[in-house]
């Protein structure tokens, strides 16, 4: 029973046994190119033999004894390209029969690859996603492993692709297939299984991931998981959503460190967009990395060591002093210090806007 258990889990598994769980991503081809492909690589090599064949043809005997035309140079690339050598037309000169070991032969084991070529990538594609696997399991670290891809999970994906993460370096773990082929479309990373195991967050990486989002459905399987997500990585940024304010403390107490309560702030954004929908419209512009105002945080500079972080030039909404978020206005952070970083509004550019400005200078 015991080694039963023990096959049953995924990190225990080969590589080649986690094609289906581990998904990685692929540049897709579609089947009319993949097929238009290799059409023309047929013909560039049949074309290539009948030249060969035509220019060296007083080297060929037709059992017909008129000599080679361009159609009996066809004919013999034809039949010979596809192995079937009907010995009507045969190489006698030696020039040409080197001719047929040196040049024919290995452009009609090319030709024999270009058409079975089909069949061959999806025999090896197993093959090929198990390598794909062993190399990424091996290099990963530094990731975002984003437990759940419903709603909450989309959102902080796209939040993350906004602000510059890479989506080799995001992971997402669900169980629908439906929605890890949506996150596979983007270039994500996929793993299929359920975030409450700790083998399924081994795959992904959970232990050398630097942040992990968690955006299930249910507030007590956010619990389990942030839970097995802390015990495997004890460093790692947590961040959960929480569908009821009640439950905010069994997640920090799970080790979360920043706990969302999804339907109270949407519900808080409900009722101030009844009296100043324009405060809303400017949370929604703050939130959007990809457009007008966003957001973040960065590093204090030399220069603005010992002043205040209310007379900067950015507008600062925070400073983050020793892992603790303390507003811009409390005594505290009257004086910013080394090693301080500040919360505060950037200016996204649009790629628009760039081209202009580069035009205008």
């Amino acid at each position: 029973m015991k080694a039963l258990r023990r096959a049953d889990r995924l990190t225990d598994r080969p590589d080649h046994a986690l094609v289906g769980v581990i998904r990685m991503p692929v540049t897709s081809v579609g089947p009319i190119a993949a097929i238009s492909k290799r059409v023309i690589g047929a013909l560039v090599v049949l074309c290539a033999v009948v030249a060969v064949v035509y220019l060296d043809r007083d080297g060929y005997r037709d059992v017909n004894g008129d000599g080679l035309s361009v159609l009996d140079a066809f004919y013999y690339a034809t039949v010979s390209l596809s192995t079937t050598g009907y010995g009507d037309i045969t190489p006698v000169s030696p020039t040409a029969r080197l001719v047929n070991i040196l040049i024919i032969t290995p452009l009609r084991v090319l030709f024999l690859i270009v058409l079975v070529g089909t069949t061959l990538e999806v025999l090896t594609e197993r093959s090929r996603q198990a390598l794909r696997i062993q190399r990424w399991r091996s290099r990963v670290r530094d990731h975002v492993v984003v437990v759940g891809y419903g709603t909450k999970g989309r959102s902080a994906v796209a939040a993350l692709l906004g602000d510059g993460t890479p989506p080799e370096q995001i992971v997402v773990v669900d169980t629908d297939t439906a929605s890890l082929d949506a996150a596979a479309s983007l270039g994500l990373v996929t793993v299929h299984g359920s975030g409450t195991r700790s083998d399924v967050l081994r795959l992904a990486g959970v232990q050398r991931a630097r942040s992990v989002i968690i955006g299930a459905n249910r507030d007590d399987t956010a619990v389990l998981v942030t839970l097995t997500a802390r015990e495997l990585a004890p460093k790692a940024q947590i961040v959960a959503a929480v569908r009821e304010a009640e439950n905010v403390h069994l997640l920090r107490q799970s080790g979360a460190h920043s706990v969302v309560v999804s339907s109270e702030t949407a519900g808080r954004l409900l009722g101030i967009a009844t009296t100043t929908p324009s405060v809303v419209e400017m949370v929604e512009d703050l939130l959007t990395p990809d457009a007008g105002f966003a957001i973040a945080e960065r590093d204090v500079e030399p220069s603005e060591v010992g002043g205040s972080p209310r007379h900067l030039s950015d507008i600062v909404l925070g400073v983050v002093r020793g892992g603790e978020l303390n507003r811009v206005d409390a005594p505290e952070v009257d004086a910013i210090e080394p090693g301080d970083r500040l919360l505060y509004v950037r200016k996204v550019t649009l790629p628009s806007e760039t081209v202009a400005n580069g035009a205008r200078d």
